[in-house]
């Protein structure tokens, strides 16, 4: 166990190891499965160790492995201190952190504070003991609107689709701002507190190296909860929550601080926030010394492949963290939005846009989160209709499709379905037939693949001091292009979205996304200078 009174300065440098390191999130359900029921697991990401090894990446990310009855896929947490069957026991998880920090490899888990399940033992209890009870004020229960209270409290609506309330038989309604199997916990109430120091504790004291929390800027309510504006969500994964009353209430701090001032006696261990928050101000609260280590800002997911708006994020992004001293965060994708090789327009034209972005991300200073199967090229699958489980998918009447065609299982190996994933024929979401040349097997030894490029971005990130210094200046650049270069180690980054080839900046090549067009920086590309 690792106690702040341990804290030597070797120890206390090695505690920053998160402050440039790249991360990869492992979609526990789709990355490998060890026991042949199409499911991924923990043994199957054990078994893949070597292959992360090689891909050079510093720590993982794992999604919730934990105790779910699986109605959102492991969001709905019924134990927080227990494996689900589905993917092993304790003994697994064990093993895993052990072989991963063998191979040099560190383990950050998820973590889920603002909601449990609705099989959780805690809200069971709460149907039971009825209105006014203890155990009811675990979570956000309230009196309906109208003479005969049969409307919801407040006008909330659903991440997910549909109102934010449900009632039960007794009258009462309760919150969940996500789906209905997924109640709000009172975080006014002091067991909930409690409990989570517990669980902090409990993964901490396993040997894990820090938690990935998710919704982050939620948890806290306001006072009287309040009606919120509804309107036309804007176009893009990420909005203004400036005037949304269910997240980024102030009050959120306070638990952050809890969450720090538990893992400032475990040196050497991080957290990261899931913060959807676009002002940066309110961004910045979020990183202050004493509340989280780090946060996910996803400007660059939002941004299109436009040289104008991916400087744009780039430059939110730096000022959100500038006076904190806090590094910046960068991930392309994650299990909640669109792969960015379809996002940037899918197919050939996606993955080559994709591969620029890559190196443009990889060139930036702070920390890098890769989503499992970007470093494939993986596009968004786009499944039938019966395939699909996101609970989006019921909750929107079948008008939104959900989050399932970024989750599909990973290819491993051979030419068909399951390509090495599973012994099963059938994984839990299908694989499309033709990912045969996408398999980590057929671009390992490809030095054109994605997945070269990867292995040799995150080498030169790890080894060449061109990397070095956490700020950018910014060069003069044509149209739909920019250039940047890392000030205190010189390397330099160009990007160009524009319809034609444009000069390079003065420097030696050290990378390039594709091919060169002689001493041209051709469309749809980025390059590496020293």
């Amino acid at each position: 166990m690792r106690r702040s009174s341990d804290l030597t300065p070797e120890i206390a440098e090695e505690s920053a190891w998160w402050r440039d390191a790249v991360f990869y999130q492992v979609y526990v359900r789709s990355f490998a499965d060890s026991n042949g029921d199409g499911v991924g697991d923990l043994d199957g990401i054990r078994s893949r160790l070597g292959y992360l090894e090689l891909l050079g990446v510093d720590a993982l990310w794992l999604t919730p492995f934990y105790r779910s009855p699986m109605a959102d896929h492991g969001y709905d947490v019924a134990d927080p201190r227990d494996v689900d069957p589905l993917f092993g026991d304790l003994a697994a998880f064990d093993r895993l952190v052990a072989d991963a920090h063998e191979h040099n490899i560190r383990v950050t888990v998820d973590l889920v504070p603002n909601h449990s399940s609705d099989l959780h033992e805690w809200f069971q209890e709460a149907l039971q003991a009825g209105p006014g009870s203890m155990e009811r004020a675990r979570y956000i229960f309230r009196e309906g609107r109208g003479f005969d209270g049969s409307q919801p409290p407040n006008n909330w609506v659903s991440v997910f689709g549909g109102p934010a309330w449900t009632r039960v038989p007794d009258g009462q309604w309760y919150l969940h701002l996500f789906a209905p199997e997924q109640p709000d916990l009172n975080w006014e109430h002091p067991e909930v507190r409690a409990d989570l120091e517990r669980t902090l504790r409990f993964w901490l004291d396993r040997g894990v190296d820090g938690f990935r929390i998710d919704v982050a800027h939620g948890m806290a309510k306001p006072e009287g909860l309040q009606d919120m504006e509804i309107r036309t969500q804007v176009p893009g994964v990420l909005s203004d929550d400036v005037h949304d009353p269910r997240f980024d209430n102030d009050g959120v701090h306070e638990i952050h601080r809890m969450i720090r001032k538990v893992m400032d006696g475990y040196p050497g261990t991080m957290a990261v926030g899931e913060i959807w928050v676009k002002d940066d101000e309110r961004f910045a609260a979020y990183v202050r010394p004493d509340e989280l280590h780090l946060g996910f800002n996803f400007r660059l997911v939002e941004a299109g492949f436009d040289a104008d708006a991916v400087r744009t994020a780039i430059e939110h992004s730096l000022a959100a963290v500038a006076l904190t001293g806090t590094p910046a965060t960068w991930t392309l994708s994650n299990h909640d939005v669109v792969r960015h090789v379809t996002r940037y327009g899918g197919g050939a034209l996606g993955e080559q846009r994709a591969r620029a972005m890559t190196l443009v991300e990889l060139a930036l200073p702070g920390v890098i989160y890769l989503y499992n199967g970007e470093e494939l090229g993986l596009p968004n699958v786009e499944l039938p209709d019966w395939a699909l489980q996101d609970p989006t998918w019921e909750r929107s009447g079948h008008t939104e499709r959900g989050r399932d065609g970024c989750r599909v299982p990973i290819p491993w190996e051979g030419t068909s379905p399951p390509f090495g994933f599973s012994t099963a024929v059938n994984t839990w979401l299908p694989q499309p037939n033709e990912w045969d040349h996408l398999t980590a097997e057929a671009q390992l030894e490809d030095p054109g693949s994605m997945l070269s490029l990867y292995r040799e971005a995150l080498e030169h990130r790890k080894s060449n001091a061109g990397f070095a210094g956490e700020e950018l200046e910014w060069y003069g650049a044509p149209a739909g292009c920019f250039a940047f270069r890392r000030k205190g180690g010189g390397l330099i980054c160009a990007l160009n979205t524009s319809g034609a080839s444009v000069p390079l900046p003065p420097g030696q090549v050290l990378l390039s996304s594709g091919p060169m067009d002689g001493d041209q920086l051709p469309p749809d590309t980025a390059v590496w200078l020293v």
